[in-house]
């Protein structure tokens, strides 16, 4: 590992080709540029979901912690790895302080790596517009995580206000056992229209609320939600036309499948760890349209899969927001300027 500090954006460049050098065969066949922009409390989970993920999608791995934007000091500090700890993976931790934070791609343009893809993940509160963050704008493939928003259900509509051909959520990569597992029972069901479709589980849940989208949007039914004891998703039933039901209940990593006129069958039903969903993702760099269905449906806003792909980058300043209004000037009133009329003493 090298590390530098108080450095530029060309040392870092040429720190990181002469690791390169030094490691010979690990930094070949690079399939990918990873921007991962996170809070400090969340390097480790991204090193080690990038560790995860390298495994099968060997990438630059290119970390941009931003600290302090409303510092009139900027610093940049710099980490370099390649391999070690992080398998086929090349890894530049920068954290950047003050005014540089917002200029954050001046710095990660020259990083990524010649002819390859790339994505930006945000491992954190997802923007409220991705165009506000030109490292957003020069990704093929943008990752965000609205289940760490503060707000899940206005994290949601904000990802529908601002989607664009390429946008995904791990709010929705963490369904993918559930889809598979529903999508398998609904088909072994002979097509059977749906009258009715129950989730239980917590409706303020971004899954859970993709997850009844999906649904509506491949059975034509809105769900209804009913409380799961605390889970994010217990349950999902379906009511077919004819009368029976389809329903499937999680069960301490496992599903029960139920239907009527069958008995019961028991189906794994783990969720992944952070960095197999992370790789997930990167299997496609294509529009999800699922995705886009699903969060289409769930919020109402339609033609998401219709929107241009191409982002445009909107300058955004956190200092004109945080910057409080000017005091008004401490002069008296009229009334009170006025001079005292003579006595005629």
């Amino acid at each position: 590992m090298i590390a530098l500090w108080d450095t530029t954006g060309q040392e870092v460049v040429k720190a990181l080709a002469a690791e390169r050098r030094s490691a010979g065969g690990v930094t070949s066949g690079l399939a990918l540029t990873l921007i991962a922009v996170v809070d400090e409390r969340h390097v480790r989970d991204t090193e080690q979901a990038a560790m995860i993920a390298a495994q099968q999608h060997p990438c630059r791995l290119i970390i941009v912690v931003r600290r302090n934007v409303l510092d009139q000091d900027s610093r940049l500090d710099a980490e370099i790895m390649v391999g070690g700890r992080l398998g086929p993976c090349e890894a530049v931790i920068m954290r950047m302080h003050g005014r540089l934070a917002l200029h954050a791609e001046s710095v990660a343009l020259p990083l990524l790596a010649p002819d390859v893809p790339v994505v930006t993940w945000w491992h954190g509160d997802p923007p409220e517009k991705i165009a506000y963050d030109p490292l957003g704008v020069v990704a093929d493939r943008r990752i965000t995580d609205t289940a760490q928003a503060a707000d899940p259900d206005a994290a949601l509509k904000w990802r529908a206000e601002d989607y664009a051909p390429g946008d995904t959520d791990l709010a929705w990569t963490r369904l993918t056992p559930w889809r598979t597992t529903l999508a398998g029972a609904y088909d072994t069901a002979d097509g059977v229209a749906a009258d009715k479709v129950t989730i239980k589980g917590d409706r303020h849940d971004p899954s859970a609320r993709l997850l009844g989208g999906w649904l509506q949007a491949r059975l034509g039914v809105k769900p209804t939600y009913a409380d799961g004891d605390g889970k994010a998703i217990a349950s999902v039933e379906v009511t077919v036309k004819s009368g029976g039901t389809l329903s499937v209940t999680a069960d301490d990593g496992t599903a029960v499948l139920s239907r009527t006129g069958f008995p019961d069958r028991t189906m794994p039903l783990l969720r992944q760890p952070l960095g197999e969903e992370l790789a997930e993702e990167l299997r496609r760099l294509d529009p999800d349209e699922p995705y886009a269905a699903a969060l289409s449906s769930t919020t109402g806003i339609r033609g998401l899969n219709d929107r241009e792909s191409q982002r445009v980058h909107i300058w955004h300043d956190p200092a004109l927001a945080e910057k409080p209004e000017p005091d008004e000037p401490d002069t008296p009133p009229p009334a009170a300027r006025k001079k005292p009329a003579k006595s005629g003493k």
